[in-house]
């Protein structure tokens, strides 16, 4: 029986949510990967040092106690960060601050209106060696939400990488050949995230015979020409510039399944299974490891997990619902079969 033995990974980019929901998801993430860069879209938002060294008591608490797992924390971009405030971020151990635009996603109403006025203090992310994290989307309503990350690179993205060029960039859940193209053709300072779901499926997966909410994600899923250019980046010549990045964004059954369904895919509970599986089928699995555990590291100048991770050629059925809080949560490829399975993690 084939079997596959990489350096535990990290999920550098997924959501945990708060409260009684919390609780029921960080042990699917914990139990896989060594760390996690943990999302500050709450309600309220984590804006602050404090907040966010008591968000990360509460994952931590959440965390089984067999499981020697790292949440890092970043902190969420606001039009009242300051510069002051980065310094104190750095001091306390914040690896980064996360770019929402107003609007664009789950929890974004607190979001940055002008990242233009903010250039001090990216300037001083810069100097201080904390990252920069971009959710790329425009939110401009003329705009078409299936252009609106194109247009975020020519708009935003380049001119703020040629007006703060020593800034560390991570382009979050890239979506289109042009992101793609973007991060091949920057600097070393500037890498991405690709989740599962945008390397699986094109936009077919949520229209095509009847609208279907569990594959309705922010950014939202783009062609299939899109799709191929981003296997191609994570499995190319530039490939040491892409990392995993989950974008794992629980949401209750209901709220999915909804006259207005929220955002978000839950793959956490079997996230390196589903990049095998990905990988395999590219014909690359002898990079996912590179992918999953080094480049990422690597990127945020954090030395590669200690421990191993074995996976096995062993068919799994990935359960239809799970709990989460008070209610449930259909997890990614609900009721399909996914190729690989994890046996153990020493």
């Amino acid at each position: 029986m084939q079997t596959l033995t990489i350096t535990q990974p990290d999920d550098l980019h997924v959501h945990f949510r708060d409260g009684d929901a919390m609780k029921s998801v960080v042990p699917y993430t914990a139990r896989q990967m060594g760390r996690a860069l943990v999302m500050p879209n709450l309600k309220p938002p984590v804006t602050t040092v404090a907040q966010a060294l008591e968000y990360k008591k509460q994952i931590q608490a959440a965390t089984p106690e067999n499981c020697a797992f790292e949440p890092l924390m970043c902190l969420y971009l606001t039009d009242k960060t300051t510069p002051e405030m980065v310094r104190e971020a750095k001091a306390a151990g914040i690896v980064a601050f996360k770019l929402y635009p107003a609007g664009a996603t789950t929890n974004s109403d607190s979001g940055v209106t002008d990242l233009f006025k903010l250039l001090p203090v990216l300037e001083e992310m810069a100097a201080q060696g904390i990252l920069f994290l971009a959710h790329g989307e425009v939110t401009d309503p003329e705009i078409d939400i299936f252009d609106r990350e194109a247009v975020f690179i020519e708009r935003i993205m380049k001119p703020v990488l040629a007006q703060v060029p020593n800034l560390k960039v991570v382009f979050e859940h890239i979506t289109t050949a042009e992101a793609a193209r973007l991060v091949c053709e920057s600097g070393d300072n500037v890498a991405a995230t690709v989740t599962p779901q945008h390397l699986m499926y094109n936009r077919n997966h949520i229209l095509v015979g009847g609208v279907r909410p569990h594959f309705y994600c922010l950014p939202i899923i783009k062609r299939e020409t899109h799709r191929k250019a981003l296997l191609d980046a994570v499995t190319g010549d530039k490939s040491h510039k892409f990392f995993l990045g989950t974008d794992s964004a629980p949401h209750p059954k209901h709220a999915k399944e909804n006259a207005c369904g929220c955002a978000g895919m839950f793959s956490a509970m079997t996230a390196i299974e589903l990049y095998a599986q990905i990988f395999e089928q590219a014909g690359a699995l002898d990079k996912l490891e590179a992918f999953a555990s080094q480049n990422g590291a690597r990127f945020y100048g954090l030395p590669e997990n200690p421990r191993k991770i074995t996976l096995v050629k062993q068919p799994q059925r990935v359960a239809e619902s799970v709990q989460f809080g008070e209610s449930v949560v259909v997890p990614m490829c609900a009721g399909e079969e996914l190729a690989w399975s994890v046996i153990s993690i020493d």
